[in-house]
């Protein structure tokens, strides 16, 4: 089933965002090598392709897992939770339904 990944940024997460990017973009390549990545990213603090400084509010991730458990045990694995570039992470059972 897929399942909506949804991190809310901490406070004054960029630093701690940009020294995970490497290992959390090479988990999300696995995803999608494996087939189970709908979509991946992040999602800009201000309305612009690139925030600069001002950075970003937290990310999406919609991906396949066998179960809810998975799922959750795989978000609190990412490098950007792990690093506490995150406040807190929801995870939610995802429908796809387009397209």
């Amino acid at each position: 089933m897929w399942y909506a990944i949804e991190g809310y940024d901490a406070p004054d997460a960029l630093p701690r965002r940009l020294a995970a990017r490497p290992q959390h973009l090479a988990r999300l390549t696995a995803l999608r090598d494996q087939g189970r990545l709908l979509l991946a990213g992040p999602c800009p603090a201000i309305d612009a392709e690139d925030p600069g400084p001002a950075g970003y509010s937290g990310s999406i991730v919609i991906a396949e897992f066998d179960s809810l458990e998975a799922a959750r045990a795989w978000a609190e694995a990412d490098p950007y939770a792990v690093a506490g570039a995150y406040a807190r992470v929801e995870v939610r059972p995802f429908r796809r339904v387009l397209p």
